[in-house]
């Protein structure tokens, strides 16, 4: 039966056992002290009183013992005097017992008392008026017959006393009892909390410290800045770095589905990209080469001309396209080469400076002194730059601002690192798409592949380090590349 209880329902009937003792023997300790209470109130307020007024009735009866002889012997009426004072003072103890006799049998021996007293009284006054009259042999043969009343009104008294003893020794008795029944209810209930206890402790123990235990011991050392060993906090801790482990596994299992997937997306592009460049990309160059030769032969008319330089127009877009996938598909390995990203910056502005003015933005260009040499491919890195000011100039259909910052760093996990950050102050990116810009295949551009930042990250993921946008939609984008360098190491390429 206990073994198919669960541990929750074991500890609860342990604890309700301890609770139902706890109470009972609270409960057990009033009921006593009141029954004390009330034992010691009857002592006090019936028996002790009725007691006392005993022991004064046989008192003030003895202290009426030998005034009448003493009489016999001199006739001083002194005696009869202290006499009938101690008759009194009997007379008033004998009305203070009867109103505080409490039983029958006392009130039956009191009432036997009185009434002998009455008879002893008469026959004591008898004695004393033959003294008076001088027949002094008639009183002195009364007179042993009156003390011998007054001894049977004394036993009376003696028996009186002793019912009030037997009743306190009654009492006492009662009182004995209960306290060997607490005594015996205390004892009993000591053994059944102690026992609960070391229930309560082995169930504990073993079911539920012993587990923590070992596991604390299979996860590790217990931790040495706890002081004694505290398995419960050291699994806590393990259990709070388990919980971050499995958040940041978590956090890498989503990475690596969606490096997953984006790695299924490039070799179906690469795929393609091959099947396209073979089919598409040679004869489009006799396109190429025909239009040249008859835009130098021909004399054309403007509009003739003008249709001529919108197909050359048309026909370099579809080449760059041809030229995203098969860079995209088959990238050019990396020529690692000592260059400085300010000599890269400078020149990828160069290359565009025709661009940007037909576009009309401007560059704006923030260093406080030249970036130092670092291991790069100069043309990789700056076909980085090109397609990020491109696409700025795409954002900015008005013309606006370009602005290319370099400073150096430190990062923890990776060392020296440079910052390059391009930005404009276009109408930004929103907030719902920022997350797919560096998908292959997302645009927002009606004739754009999708493909462009796709290739900008994965060539500074090449190099080892990583770009990162910024943006709020209506003030502008700006891309931050974080490449690492080490200025006296030689390259090694990113895993």
């Amino acid at each position: 039966m206990w073994n198919r209880l669960s541990l929750r329902a074991r500890i609860i009937l342990i604890l309700a056992a301890l609770l139902l003792t706890t109470l009972t023997g609270g409960l057990v300790t009033i009921w006593h002290t009141r029954a004390t209470e009330s034992l010691f109130s009857r002592l006090i307020e019936k028996n002790l009183a009725s007691f006392q007024a005993a022991g004064e009735l046989e008192n003030s009866l003895l202290r009426q013992k030998g005034y009448l002889t003493y009489y016999f012997l001199d006739g001083n009426p002194h005696w009869l005097q202290q006499l009938a004072h101690y008759t009194q003072n009997f007379q008033s103890w004998l009305a203070k017992a009867s109103t505080s006799a409490y039983t029958g049998d006392m009130t039956g021996l009191l009432q036997k008392i009185a009434s002998d007293y009455q008879g002893y009284l008469k026959s004591r006054q008898d004695v004393i008026t033959l003294y008076q009259a001088g027949r002094r042999q008639e009183g002195a043969r009364l007179h042993q017959e009156v003390r011998q009343k007054f001894l049977a009104i004394y036993d009376l008294c003696e028996r009186y006393k002793i019912i009030h003893e037997d009743s306190i020794a009654q009492v006492r008795k009662e009182s004995r009892k209960q306290a060997r029944f607490i005594n015996s209810l205390a004892l009993l209930a000591i053994f059944m909390v102690v026992g609960l206890g070391i229930l309560l402790a082995y169930t504990l123990i073993r079911q539920i410290l012993g587990p923590i235990h070992r596991l604390a011991q299979e996860s590790g050392p217990i931790d040495a800045d706890i002081g004694l060993p505290n398995e419960v906090k050291a699994l806590s801790r393990r259990v709070t770095t388990l919980m971050q482990n499995m958040d940041l596994t978590q956090s890498q299992l989503e990475r690596s589905r969606e490096s997953l997937l984006q790695s299924e997306k490039l070799a179906l592009v690469g795929k393609l990209a091959a099947g396209v460049a073979h089919s598409i990309r040679n004869p489009l160059t006799s396109v190429k080469m025909r239009l040249f030769s008859v835009g130098r032969n021909l004399v054309l008319n403007p509009a003739q001309k003008e249709d001529l330089e919108v197909i050359s127009e048309e026909i370099r877009h579809i080449d760059t396209i041809l030229r995203d996938f098969l860079e995209f598909s088959k990238p050019p390995k990396l020529k690692m080469q000592r260059v400085s990203l300010s000599d890269v910056v400078d020149s990828a502005i160069t290359l565009l400076k025709q661009r940007l003015e037909s576009y009309r933005v401007q560059v704006e260009v923030k260093r406080s002194e030249r970036m130092p040499e670092v291991w790069a491919d100069p043309e990789q890195l700056k076909e980085v730059i090109v397609n990020l000011m491109l696409n700025a100039c795409d954002a900015m259909a008005t013309g606006g601002l370009i602005t290319v910052r370099e400073s150096k760093g430190q990062v923890a996990s990776v060392g020296q690192v440079a910052y390059l950050i391009i930005s404009d102050n276009g109408p930004g990116i929103p907030a719902s798409i920022q997350d797919k810009i560096f998908q292959p295949f997302f645009s927002t551009k009606e004739e754009g592949t999708g493909l462009g930042l796709s290739i900008v990250s994965r060539i500074i993921e090449e190099h080892g380090g990583h770009i990162q946008l910024r943006s709020r939609e209506g003030e502008g984008a700006a891309f931050m590349i974080t490449l690492p360098y080490r200025e006296e190491e030689s390259w090694e390429p990113s895993s």
